[in-house]
């Protein structure tokens, strides 16, 4: 690809790095970025290329909670994980990516993460634009075609030099994208979609051919030459970037880079919560010691991303043997964001304070008698769980009744025996409670809105945890308190089948998990009574 230059104007090199597998391409970002820190190289534009297929997790992910490993391993799917934030994405090898590395202090580079978001991402919408592509930027960080993702992008930082990344999809395997991943599949209700298709697309779909990989990339070259108003140089990696390559490569290639930096915590007594803010979800895991109110270790990882990049890090570092009370903890928090240059695109220190003190409160489970096994197996909905009171609607999810029951898609059950379903319309007659079988997502939708036109004061429910998390906010926009146990058996989400289940039309059977949803109506019941005792004991003593 040949690139004109010129004597009046400045000069960025261009380097493309062709098809390299996911660790090499990682490793690449790493001296590429150290490279541009200390003045090696200029300004550059990268286009890199992966083979073999790939899995990259953000930086700030746990893989294990992100990729379907087995599958990824069954079918030759490399995993790895990016220097910058944000979400997982799957890449093969007709997807570009396009990357630039600069300095911080040119005049052309906006300070505010938000701006230069939007400057960098104009070099891939002008050079789309340039394909016949009428592509736009969408805060904060993609590249979109009338309201489907194109390219998505992210950052980071390291001294007086940046490195600011995409991809752009030119075609589209859908199958092996969800197969491979589980957080996009959480993505799809961000935009209340209907199928992947309807979410993202890519260059062969919009254009209906796909353009040669060099047309595309000069139309690239000369979207970012116009934005930047510079002119590029070919180059190829220098002997020095080579080495440094060589010598990070081992690193990269290891589990301790693709696993270890962000593995979940396993242990007895880790308290977890999920939560989601508009710049990305939030996962918490604490290590408690439970007696003394005190953490012994915290995991906070997520799809967001934050600048300076150890900023997550720092935090886990200060909630380290910090109290277990709520107000000690708003406290850290916020003397940490107030007390640092902290970006956080669409996070604030209040995200971080919902989601610790959301695992802070399952210490009042273990009170309650719910196993530390069983403890992040419960969620709720807009209150605590020590606030639900009177739920008089047992919902329960459609997956749990036997494959080709004839109540299979019905809202109603007739108690056999068959199925785990069964037992739990059962148990919510006993506990004067309506049992509703939830057919699908819109149905789901429509109950919620009628329970809040009834004035119910509050819900159980069953579902699996993805299904909890992809639908937080519907939950909480229907403006009715609930808790939601977990599910057992492989669900929808486990088998890459989340829209046909939707759509009411997943073929696979779940279980409730009978035990722990009798137990934790027992306890919500249980603390009625006992209120309710006590209320005719006041007012007898007072009349």
């Amino acid at each position: 690809m040949k690139v004109e230059n010129s004597d009046d104007m400045e000069t960025w090199t261009l380097l493309d790095t062709g098809v390299r597998s996911a660790a090499e391409n990682s490793a690449l970002d790493d001296v590429l970025l150290k490279c541009r820190n200390r003045d090696i190289i200029p300004n550059t534009l990268r286009f890199l290329k992966f083979s073999p297929n790939a899995v990259l997790v953000g930086f700030h992910q746990s893989t294990e909670q992100e990729v379907r490993i087995d599958y990824c391993s069954n079918n030759e799917i490399d995993i790895n994980r990016r220097i910058t934030g944000g979400g997982a994405i799957y890449l093969d090898e007709p997807q570009l990516g396009w990357e630039l590395i600069a300095s911080i202090g040119h005049p052309g580079i906006p300070k505010k993460v938000d701006d230069l978001y939007e400057k960098l991402c104009l070099g891939t919408v002008k050079g789309l634009q340039k394909l016949g592509v009428k592509a736009e930027f969408r805060p904060k960080n993609d590249i979109e075609v009338d309201g489907r993702k194109i390219s998505g992008t992210g950052g980071a930082f390291e001294g007086s030099a940046f490195l600011f990344q995409g991809t752009l999809l030119t075609d589209f395997d859908v199958d092996t994208m969800l197969r491979s991943l589980r957080i996009p599949i959480e993505k799809l209700k961000d935009k209340e979609l209907e199928s992947v298709r309807e979410r993202v697309t890519c260059l062969k779909w919009e254009l209906g051919y796909l353009p040669e990989m060099d047309t595309i990339k000069a139309a690239l070259v000369e979207g970012f030459a116009e934005v930047f108003e510079v002119e590029f140089r070919e180059r190829e990696l220098t002997t020095q970037e080579k080495e440094m390559l060589e010598e990070k490569l081992e690193y990269y290639r290891s589990d301790k880079w693709v696993y270890g930096i962000r593995r979940p915590i396993k242990h007895r007594s880790v308290l977890t919560s999920v939560h989601k803010a508009p710049g990305g979800l939030i996962r918490v895991s604490l290590v408690a010691d439970i007696p003394n109110r005190r953490i012994q270790a915290a995991l906070i990882t997520g799809d967001f991303f934050a600048y300076p990049k150890r900023t997550i890090f720092d935090l886990e570092g200060l909630l380290k043997d910090a109290s277990l009370v709520k107000s000690d903890m708003e406290f850290i928090i916020n003397d940490f964001f107030s007390n640092r240059e902290i970006q956080i695109p669409g996070v604030k220190a209040l995200d971080f304070i919902m989601a610790i003190n959301k695992a802070i409160e399952k210490i009042d489970y273990l009170e309650l008698g719910i196993s530390h096994a069983n403890v992040n197996r419960i969620f709720t909905v807009l209150h605590p769980f020590a606030d639900i009171i009177d739920p008089s609607v047992l919902l329960l999810p459609y997956c749990s009744k036997l494959v080709g029951c004839d109540y299979r898609i019905r809202k109603d059950c007739d108690p056999c025996g068959g199925c785990s379903i069964g037992s739990g319309y059962e148990l919510a007659i006993d506990n004067d409670m309506k049992p509703i079988t939830i057919l699908s997502f819109e149905y789901l939708t429509e109950t919620l809105s009628q329970m809040k036109d009834e004035g119910v004061s509050s819900f159980i429910g069953c579902c699996c945890e993805a299904f909890y998390v992809k639908h937080i906010e519907d939950f909480e926009e229907a403006g009715v308190p609930g808790v939601i146990v977990d599910i057992d058996s492989e669900t929808c989400y486990d088998l890459g089948k989340s829209k046909e289940a939707k759509l009411g039309d997943f073929e696979g059977q779940t279980h409730l998990d009978t035990e722990l949803l009798t137990q934790v109506i027992g306890i919500i019941k249980g603390r009625q009574e006992i209120e309710t005792k006590d209320q005719e004991t006041l007012r007898a003593r007072t009349t």
